[in-house]
């Protein structure tokens, strides 16, 4: 396993250089609550972070090399960063490259009130937080939807930069209870705010199952080389919905124009 502390920066130069220089940008958006990058190869999405520095770069990227627009995902400007996340899901987050690894992809279902998914990564994961025991230690970083539960079967630590409920811990306190985990979740936004390179070192000194979770989340087995034993993102399935969803801030995001993505180490 490569030591994710060995350079913060190895991470992400590593997923940019991975991706085709001979692949353009088609397309591209920079939404209110997620963004979409469209290219040769398909599309990529993440979630839109704000309160980096200040945007520099308002270029035109389409027609350009999806792999310079990638290259953004390193920015302080967390907007900039978004779309190079997105750029970098666009490339990795493929049915033709993650199906061969072993992927396990997840089909929307049609109920009579619209598409859900049947599972997410919380309930993949669960079995084995309840096999270690309800001491087990989780630390989710990021509030996601109905995580909560998680305390009917483990202790439960909720670590977020925006605290707005009693579960949640300022995201400074990764130092001091990510060395005490048993189980990580992390969002995918980590990548995008440059928080990923020292999180997963903090989790992998101890052993934590760390878990990549959510759109964001770049499917790439680099990233299972580098701390993280479960990837669980998504895939674009109709990119037209996605567009569509990203750009009006409407439509079904999730089961419709997203198809769920699960990879192990």
């Amino acid at each position: 396993m490569n030591s994710p502390a060995s350079s913060p920066w190895a991470l992400y130069d590593q997923l940019i250089a991975g991706v085709s220089e001979g692949v353009l940008v088609r397309d591209l958006c920079l939404g209110t609550h997620w963004s979409y990058v469209e290219a040769d190869c398909g599309m990529g999405v993440a979630f839109t972070t704000t309160r980096g520095a200040q945007r520099a770069d308002k270029s035109d990227w389409r027609g350009r090399p999806l792999c310079e627009l990638a290259e953004l995902a390193k920015s302080w400007c967390f907007e900039e960063a978004t779309l190079g996340v997105a750029a970098l899901n666009a490339w990795y987050s493929r049915p033709d490259l993650v199906v061969p690894l072993g992927a396990q992809v997840e089909e929307p279902v049609e109920l009579p009130y619209g598409f859900i998914r049947r599972t997410d990564a919380f309930e993949l994961v669960r079995p084995q937080v309840e096999a270690a025991g309800s001491q087990s230690r989780v630390v989710v970083i990021g509030h996601f939807p109905h995580v909560d539960r998680i305390q009917e079967y483990a202790q439960l630590t909720v670590l977020e930069r925006a605290c707005t409920g009693p579960l949640d811990t300022p995201d400074p306190a990764c130092e001091y209870v990510l060395p005490e985990a048993d189980f990580v979740f992390m969002t995918g936004v980590t990548l995008i705010n440059k928080t990923a390179p020292r999180l997963l070192a903090l989790a992998s000194g101890v052993g934590a199952f760390t878990t990549m979770v959510g759109p964001s989340a770049v499917m790439a087995p680099l990233l299972l080389e580098s701390g993280v034993d479960f990837l669980a993102g998504s895939m674009v399935a109709d990119p037209e919905k996605a567009a569509f969803a990203v750009k009006n801030g409407a439509g079904q995001l999730f089961g419709e124009a997203l198809q769920m993505v699960a990879l192990r180490r």
